[in-house]
């Protein structure tokens, strides 16, 4: 593959972990407590996904995770 599968991991605040999805990977939905823990589940799972659906066979898969996290802050009280 000659450019990085593109993943997308978005916080959900509710259950507190990183969800990954990928149109470049059919099948792909997975959730970590981090993203470390969520890239080390992506290098298992998105070669067999690809094996699954029958994509050519590279020894190298790149890929690259795109996270997206909403947050709050406030100014302190003067």
């Amino acid at each position: 593959m000659s450019k990085p599968l593109r993943v997308t991991a978005v916080w959900d605040d509710e259950a507190k972990v990183f969800v990954a999805q990928s149109d470049d990977v059919p099948g792909l939905v997975t959730e970590a407590d981090t993203v470390s823990a969520l890239v080390q589940k992506l290098k298992f799972l998105i070669p067999e996904l690809l094996d699954e659906n029958g994509y050519a066979h590279d020894e190298e898969i790149r890929f690259t995770v795109y996270s997206e996290i909403e947050a709050v802050t406030y100014r302190a009280a003067a």
